[in-house]
């Protein structure tokens, strides 16, 4: 049986005994088994960060971005064998993996432009012979907390940036899909970066609760449910830490009368079913505005959704692969069954999907509900599988009404023709993330993610410049170099300094 244990200043032990099972999602066995770790674990790392991160920050940017130019090279040379690594434990097909592994690239390359992005500002003669300039400075040791459905793209989201910056950085990622994570810290070495400045621990919340009481750790940034991205920040905060905490979604695509019906069913299909659903901006929730649309909408949905080919990881015609454990299969499972009790019409049920030879998977096939209302509790909580929700809108408003009332604020989108209505949707909705005509908003990396209202808790998004800023202390210098004493004499001392 493989182990898969820490990544700690280039250490493998551990000092916990628990372990956790990593599965295959295409056969549901048992592939791994994962370090729970300890707080004894965390404070190695501790040492290890504290012991390097000093004479990190002091590496000037230029050269903490070759670093990251070098690793970058790297990834993509091994990108290959990390796509079919992600997709072996995490269940997404391989092409997709990539795309995983990808977008977390976006922000590495973003964070190879560290030296600019660092630059401060300056005020010359602010006062007479004074001078005032700012510098940005590493908040020193941070931490990631990572989710399962991304492991390469959201991990490199979080450290990319916060190393560039200066700061060591200590990787809690899921611990049902662990070996990307450790390839990546493994990788980093490699391309020159000093042991102790990108670590990994692995565990549960045991290891969680560690690093949000830790006294060393000045800034956490999370992602992961909404219950537990408003526990990490509460906590996290608490403790006098700096955390951003990225929760769930209920992302909503309304599709105006005027929209065209091909593309936008070819990008919901990709959008709620991709990933088998396992992604804070998938699309499960269409609104279609009127009756003639629901119904144009839904028969062209049908046909799509029973051509998507539910396949093994490794197959290159798989448009999504198995669920990530046995639990979360039946989780979904059981949406889908609180959705009918509740009175929405289930027009296509993947309960009960197999796939021959590989009974045993976590396999989920693509469902649909239409006549969903907002008052059934399969459309207030996040069901993240492939489960596509049709809610009827009589007009716009009543269809901007819907994703503003909603609890979650992570993305929408809006499909039109007309680009009145697009400009008002995208000024008025109380969401974080908007697409216009675009299924699934995830910003490029050099402008900032994150979502409103409990899709995300704290002051700061995740990459960008957002990210610069959540990784770094902001200095200002108010500077004199007087060559005497000035008129008023040590009287004025005592008088709050003015700038005449």
């Amino acid at each position: 049986m493989r182990q898969i244990s820490h990544v700690i200043a280039g250490e493998t032990g551990t000092a916990g005994t628990r372990t956790g099972e990593v599965f295959d999602p295409g056969s549901g066995q048992v592939q791994a088994k994962v370090s729970l770790g300890v707080a004894a674990d965390l404070e190695r790392a501790i040492v290890a960060a504290r012991a390097a991160q000093p004479a990190w920050a002091r590496v000037n940017p230029q050269r903490r971005a070759r670093v990251l130019f070098r690793f970058k090279e790297l990834v993509e040379a091994n990108m290959d064998a990390l796509a079919e690594l992600l997709s072996s434990e995490h269940g997404k097909v391989v092409a997709d993996a990539r795309g995983d592994i990808q977008r977390g690239l976006d922000v590495i390359e973003f964070s190879c432009g560290i030296p600019h992005a660092l630059k401060g500002e300056y005020t010359q003669g602010a006062g007479p012979g004074i001078d005032v300039y700012s510098m940005r400075q590493p908040v020193g040791i941070g931490s990631g907390i990572t989710p399962f459905n991304f492991p390469a793209m959201i991990p490199m989201w979080m450290f990319g940036p916060a190393i560039a910056c200066g700061n060591a950085f200590i990787l809690k990622p899921s611990e049902r899909d662990p070996s990307v994570p450790n390839r990546l810290a493994e990788l980093m070495l490699e391309a020159g970066l000093p042991e102790g400045i990108l670590q990994v621990v692995h565990g549960d919340k045991e290891m969680v609760d560690a690093i949000l009481d830790h006294p060393a750790i000045s800034a956490v940034s999370f992602v992961g449910s909404s219950d537990i991205a408003q526990y990490v920040y509460a906590r996290g905060a608490a403790a006098g830490k700096r955390v951003q905490a990225m929760g769930g979604a209920k992302n909503h695509g309304v599709v105006m009368p005027d929209a065209d019906l091909d593309q936008v069913v070819a990008d919901l299909c990709g959008a709620a079913f991709g990933s088998a659903g396992e992604r804070c901006m998938a699309l499960p929730v269409v609104v279609p505005v009127g009756d003639r649309t629901a119904d144009a909408l839904r028969e062209r949905l049908i046909p799509a959704i029973d051509a998507l080919r539910v396949g093994v990881p490794g197959d290159p015609d798989a448009h999504y692969g198995p669920v990530v454990t046995a639990i979360h299969k039946k989780r979904i499972e059981n949406w889908i069954r609180i959705g009918v009790e509740e009175g929405a019409e289930l027009v296509v049920d993947g309960r009960d999907f197999t796939l021959q030879g590989h009974e045993n998977g976590f396999f989920v096939g693509p469902s649909l509900f239409d006549h969903v209302t907002p008052a059934m509790e399969s459309y207030r909580e996040e069901i993240f599988g492939p489960v596509l929700q049709i809610v009827r809108a009589p007009d716009f408003e009543s269809a901007l009404a819907l994703a503003d009332a909603h609890q979650y604020g992570n993305g929408v989108a809006i499909f039109t023709r007309n680009g009145h209505a697009a400009r008002e949707f995208a000024s008025r909705v109380q969401v974080g993330m908007v697409g216009i005509n675009v299924p699934i908003p995830v910003p490029v990396a050099y402008h900032s993610f994150g979502g409103w209202k409990r899709s995300g808790f704290g002051d700061h998004n995740q990459h960008g410049m957002e990210g610069v800023r959540f990784w770094t202390r902001m200095k200002t210098v108010t500077q004199r170099w007087p060559d005497g004493m000035a008129p008023g004499g040590a009287a004025d001392a005592f008088l709050i300094p003015t700038m005449d």
